[in-house]
Order: C-alpha cells, then structure tokens, then sequence
C-alpha cells in the first residue's frame, strides 16, 4: 500500500508584505523561514521588486535557498533605486495597479506577510477576486504573533452580520506556521457558492 501523495504545491506565489521590518525580529524570521520554504519547494516567489524591509528579507532569502524570485516593481519605485540588485529577473511597471495586476497574472496563490496599508489592500483585492471568482485563487495570511487575529475577527463579524458567506470567511487561510500554511495552499479548493445572501436571481 503506498504513502498518500503530498499536495502539489502552487507553481508560483506572490507574497504581499511591509517594506519595514516592524518592531519586532520575529517579522524578519518569519519572512526569511517563508523564503527559504518556497525556494525549498520549488515554487518561484512573485513579489514587489524591492530591497526594502521584509520584502527584501523574503527575496534574499529565496535566492540565498536557490529559488527563483521575480520582482515587480513601479516606475516611481524603481526610479528611486528601490529595485532588488539579485532578482531572477524584474519588471517594471507604471504604477501601483498595474503592478498588482501582473503580480496576479504571475502568481497561482498568495500569500501576505505582516505589513501596513498597501499590504492589506492587496490581500483583500487578491481575496475580493477569488469571491468573485475572476480568479480561483488562494490567498492566505501568515499569522505571525497574531498580527492576523484582528483580520479574522473582522471576517467573523462581516459573517454574523450578514454581509459575507461562511464559505468566504473560511477560504482565507490564516495560519502561523510557514509550512503548514503552504501544505494548506495546496490543498485549497475555491469555494463554490456566489457572494449575495438572501437575493433573489443571485
């Protein structure tokens, strides 16, 4: 009798994260231990092109590991000198939605790091997409010191007051353990019911 097989993991992944380190070092070991499982995995790393806080820290990371890493970076970054010096390769592109847009085109999955506005704004965008199934995409947070608690307990309020389906509160992965939360990328399945509650001709 043979060994269940491992689930495949995504091909490639875009990772969200801040261009700060946040105050704590444990942000940076958990970015570095991302990093290093992706490229372990074989899984090329989609990210915002720069050097920059735990951005930087998850490329360096990726690359020191063997792993290919794309940046994608915006014109005004990139003419700022912000473009990571070691990249598999880079893009540019003119401005901060076209440059979600080909990291979406690029990835398979998701993945965000803790981070501040822009970081959450992509998970939600990446996560709102899938809800509307313009893409069957997963998205996870990795929940490093709870920096993630606070988005789940929104979700479960959106849920109980009526705004959001349980299906969609749950096809975030929010987990706190790197690995895991990759074996839990590849084994997501989208979810399979529409977004409006109680309408009729929905």
């Amino acid at each position: 009798m043979t060994a269940p097989s491992a689930p495949k993991a995504p091909a490639s992944v875009a990772v969200f994260c801040g261009s700060n380190f946040g105050s704590s070092p444990v942000y940076a070991d958990a970015a570095r231990t991302l990093g290093t499982l992706l490229a372990a995995r074989g899984t090329t790393l989609v990210y915002g092109g720069t050097h920059k806080g735990l951005m930087g820290v998850v490329a360096d990371a990726a690359l020191a590991a063997g792993g290919t890493v794309v940046g994608v970076i915006n014109q005004r970054l990139f003419d700022r000198g912000h473009l990571h010096p070691g990249l598999s390769r880079h893009e540019v592109a003119p401005d901060m939605r076209a440059r979600k847009a080909r990291m979406a085109a690029l990835a398979d999955a998701f993945i965000a790091l803790p981070g501040g506005l822009g970081t959450l704004e992509e998970l939600l965008e990446a996560a709102t997409l899938t809800q509307l199934g313009d893409h069957a995409k997963a998205c996870a947070a990795l929940d490093v010191q709870g920096y993630y608690a606070p988005l789940r307990a929104m979700l479960s309020t959106a849920t109980a007051e009526g705004f959001m389906k349980p299906e969609h509160r749950d096809m975030l992965v929010i987990e706190p353990d790197p690995a895991r939360l990759l074996d839990a990328l590849a084994a997501w399945q989208p979810p399979t019911v529409t977004k409006w509650i109680g309408q009729p001709g929905s």
